[in-house]
């Protein structure tokens, strides 16, 4: 059990519960923006470097949609663990992760330390490939 009190534990989840709105909203605009944008079937632009734009638009586009879907992704697991009692509680050595620490990131699951071991081993930023 973490050694999060209780008004740390509701201050925590008022951040996740801001930080998940504010990412549905994001989500929200880019899929009305993408729904606004004249479709493909519409007259093609002959100009490569205004097709070259668009292409680089769509794939930056894709990539902050992704990035917050993984981030939502992370607020449920974050979700997940506070229910089940173990949120603040690193996944990997099972030290006490400090409130500073999840304040500043709210969906933290590992210890400073076991952070930067996982960061070292694996791939943390999504690549996108046209």
């Amino acid at each position: 059990m973490s050694a999060l009190t209780p008004e740390q534990l509701q201050a925590l989840q008022a951040l996740l519960s801001q930080r998940e709105a504010e990412l549905g909203a994001e989500l929200r605009e880019a899929r009305e923006a993408r729904e606004e944008r004249p479709s493909a079937q519409g007259p093609q632009v002959d100009d490569q470097v205004a097709q070259g734009e668009e292409r680089l638009r769509t794939g930056l586009e894709h990539i902050e949609m992704e990035r917050d879907q993984l981030e939502l992704r992370d607020i449920d697991d974050a979700r997940t663990r506070l229910a089940d009692g173990s949120y603040g509680e690193c996944v990997d050595c099972g030290c006490d992760i400090p409130y500073e620490r999840l304040h500043a990131q709210p969906t933290a699951a590992r210890c400073v330390d076991c952070q930067e071991r996982w960061e070292k081993t694996h791939e943390t930023v999504p690549r996108y490939t046209a």
